[in-house]
């Protein structure tokens, strides 16, 4: 453990607005679908994700979270301050992303933040831990889109889709309460993967052990998903590719599937917004190419090559600007 100075201070309090901005931004990823068949009430479904979120981060994100704060660089090299600005960059390039309304993945900002600051500090970088996040950033989103196509298949025997009426959640039917089941399971997912982006730079610095980085940024995440997440429920579900409820809850649950897969046996967080996209992709080819829209994936596409180029030159960028005013070596 270090010191509570100024500068940790400073730390924690980026780290937790950014895990409080994580938890709003991934309702509409985890709960949005299900809130918009109408499968649950924007109240239940709110709650039950700040739940679950927790809970995923509390319990599950032990193995990312230390892989993250201990492997990408090595131990002890990362400063309180080069942390700070890693995560303050991270939660900059996405607030401002999420304003533009340009789909990027956190999780691809944040290491590329943290690559480009290390390689301004000088530090050494573990590459291979760096390439293996990337092969499982690249095959996630093309697993979730074969698992897609499976399980819309299995669930509708390839019926040409329809565009459900949203019906109450008093008389949601068996594949609105599976449907919410997978929303469920993904919001778990979302704590496990995605606390890390927050709180892994806590062990990088030695603030806390592993377990408490979980919990601390767990709560955070829940504090964003009930006090900011309900306008995002519905944002991106439906641009996408036209769903029904057994698409929607195929498409959700290939993102789950794969997102816990590799948190739980790779120790490694990818994409939620990426794993998504490719189960509703494989939703919608499973009935038919016309679902898709494309133009709406060939815009998510280049945000996603936007957000790690902009984290590597911001972070590289501010950690120059940081020395040339004194503040670090």
């Amino acid at each position: 453990m270090i010191e509570i100075g100024p500068d940790a201070l400073l730390l924690v309090g980026l780290a937790l607005a950014f895990a409080w901005s994580i938890g709003a931004h991934y309702s509409g990823a985890c709960m949005g679908m299900a809130y918009a068949a109408g499968a649950i009430s924007r109240r239940n479904a709110l709650a039950w994700m700040a739940v679950l979120t927790f809970v995923g981060a509390a319990v599950a994100s032990g193995r990312v979270v230390e892989n993250v704060g201990l492997d990408l660089v090595p131990d002890a090299s990362l400063s309180v301050l080069a942390a700070s600005v890693v995560v303050g960059v991270a939660f900059a390039l996405t607030t401002a992303y999420n304003q533009l309304r340009l789909p990027t993945s956190t999780i691809q900002i944040l290491v590329f933040s943290l690559l480009g600051v290390a390689l301004a500090r000088g530090i050494l970088v573990h590459y291979a831990t760096l390439t293996g996040l990337v092969v499982v950033w690249a095959a996630a989103p093309l697993a979730a889109l074969g698992l897609g196509f499976v399980y819309t298949k299995g669930l509708s025997g390839g019926q040409v889709a329809v565009n459900a009426a949203p019906v109450s959640p008093s008389r949601a039917d068996s594949t609105a309460r599976v449907l919410v089941a997978t929303a469920l399971v993904a919001s778990f997912a979302m704590g496990a993967n995605d606390v890390a982006n927050a709180t892994a730079v806590f062990v990088a610095v030695h603030l806390t052990d592993v377990a408490v980085a979980g919990a601390i940024g767990g709560v955070a995440l829940a504090v964003g998903v009930l006090t900011w997440g309900g306008p995002l429920l519905t944002t991106v579900a439906f641009d996408i590719v036209r769903l029904d409820r057994r698409m929607a809850a195929s498409a959700q649950f290939a993102q789950a599937t794969v997102v816990l897969v590799a948190v739980a046996f790779l120790g490694a967080f990818t994409s939620m917004n990426q794993a998504l996209v490719g189960g509703m992709a494989g939703a919608g080819l499973a009935r038919g190419r016309a679902t898709i829209r494309w133009e709406t994936v060939r815009g998510i596409l280049l945000g996603w090559a936007i957000g790690p180029l902009s984290g590597l030159g911001v972070g590289y960028a501010a950690w120059s600007l940081a020395r040339l005013a004194g503040l670090g070596p």
